[in-house]
C-alpha cells in the first residue's frame, strides 16, 4: 500500500509528546528511536514546528546520588544537535515524593541541565488492581495522586513554574480532579486521552470502560488547571489488540474508531485545553508519522480553522512555552 498523501501540509504542529531511545534500552523492548529518526519523521511531510521530549527512563547517570539520575536524561537530550524547533522543550522524571531537599536539588540540575529548555516533570501514577491489566514501567503504588508527600512535591512545582505530567487509567480521574483542584496554581498535563484501559478485564467490558471515561472527562472539565494530551492510540493499554493487529491502518480507519472519542474530549475540555500528541516511537505500532497526523486531522475537521490552530500548535505553545 502506497504511503498517504500529507493532509493539510501547512498546518502548523506542535507535536507535543514524543521519546527517545536511542539504543533500543527501553522497558518495552526494540524500541530504538534516535534524534536521527525523530528528524526523519518530522520532515516526512507535516508541517511539524517544534516538539516536546518526555521521559521515558533512558540515559540516566549510572552512578552518583539516587535521586540525580533522571537528570541525565535531561542532560542527553539538551545535549543532542537540533534545529527546526525539535525538542524545543523537555519533560523529564523526579520522584515528587522525595524529601524536599532533595527534589529542590533535582529540579535545579534539571534546569541548569536543561538549559532553558526543561519544562516540568512527568510522574506516572497509572495503576491498577488487577495484574492483567497493563502497567506502566514505574509501577506506582496506589493513590499516590492524594499522598501528602507527593502533594507536596507537586506545590515544589507549581512554585517554580513548572508544568506537572500524568497519565492515569479512567478510574483514577476522579482523584486526579481532587488533586488539581488542591494544587490551583499547578498545570496538570494529562496524557494519553486519560487512560481508557482496554487490557485484562476491561478487554471485555469496552462499552463501560468508555461510559465511565466520559463521565471522568466531563468533572475533568471543570478543573481549569488540567490540560489534555489527545493520543497514546497505538498503545495496547487503551486500543483493544483486535484494532491494532487489523492489517490496512489507514487515518481514515483511525478516524472512524478514535473520531467519536477524541471529540468528546475536545468538545468537553474545549479546544484550548487540548493537543494532539504523536506519542512516538510507541504509537509507531498503530501506523507510521504521516498517517497518524493524517488521522488526527480527520478528527479535527468539523472544527474551526482557529480551534485546529489550537488543537495542533496553539495550546502546546502556551503550555509549554515553545514554538512561538
Amino acid at each position: 500500500m502506497p504511503p498517504e498523501p500529507t493532509r493539510d501540509p501547512d498546518l502548523a504542529i506542535v507535536d507535543p509528546h514524543h521519546h527517545l531511545w536511542p539504543d533500543g534500552s527501553a522497558a518495552l523492548g526494540d524500541m530504538s528511536y534516535s534524534v536521527q529518526d525523530l528528524r526523519a519523521d518530522t520532515q516526512s511531510g507535516h508541517n511539524v514546528v517544534a516538539t516536546i521530549f518526555v521521559e521515558c527512563s533512558g540515559s540516566y547517570y549510572t552512578d552518583g546520588p539516587r535521586h540525580l539520575r533522571p537528570v541525565g536524561e535531561t542532560d542527553w537530550v539538551a545535549s543532542q544537535s537540533v534545529s527546526n524547533g525539535l525538542l524545543s522543550g523537555i519533560v523529564g522524571y523526579a520522584n515528587l515524593t522525595s524529601e524536599p531537599a532533595e527534589l529542590a536539588e533535582a529540579l535545579d540540575a534539571h534546569v541548569e541541565a536543561g538549559d532553558g529548555r526543561f519544562k516540568g516533570v512527568r510522574h506516572t501514577v497509572a495503576w491498577d488492581a488487577n495484574p492483567g491489566v497493563f502497567a506502566s514501567r514505574s509501577r506506582p503504588p496506589p493513590g499516590l495522586l492524594l499522598d501528602s508527600a507527593f502533594g507536596k512535591g507537586a506545590s515544589e512545582l507549581a512554585r517554580r513554574g513548572l508544568v506537572h505530567e500524568t497519565w492515569t487509567y479512567f478510574h483514577q480521574l476522579p482523584d486526579l480532579c481532587d488533586f488539581a483542584r488542591s494544587h490551583p496554581d499547578l498545570v496538570v498535563v494529562l496524557n494519553h486521552l486519560g487512560g481508557p484501559a482496554a487490557t485484562g478485564p476491561y478487554s471485555r467490558r469496552r462499552n463501560e470502560v468508555l461510559e465511565e471515561w466520559r463521565a471522568g472527562i466531563t468533572a475533568l472539565a471543570r478543573v481549569p488547571n488540567v490540560v489534555m494530551k489527545l493520543g497514546g492510540i497505538g498503545m495496547p493499554a487503551f486500543t483493544p489488540v483486535e484494532f491494532l493487529e487489523s492489517t490496512l491502518m489507514t487515518s481514515a480507519r483511525i478516524a472512524d474508531y478514535w473520531g467519536p472519542h477524541i471529540r468528546h474530549c475536545i468538545d468537553t475540555l474545549g479546544p484550548g485545553r487540548c493537543m494532539f500528541e504523536s506519542n512516538f516511537p510507541v504509537d509507531r505500532r498503530l501506523c507510521d508519522y504521516v498517517t497518524l497526523w493524517n488521522s488526527f486531522k480527520l478528527i479535527a475537521a468539523p472544527y474551526s480553522r482557529a480551534e485546529r490552530e489550537s488543537l495542533f500548535a496553539g495550546t502546546a505553545r502556551r503550555t509549554y512555552g515553545v514554538g512561538r
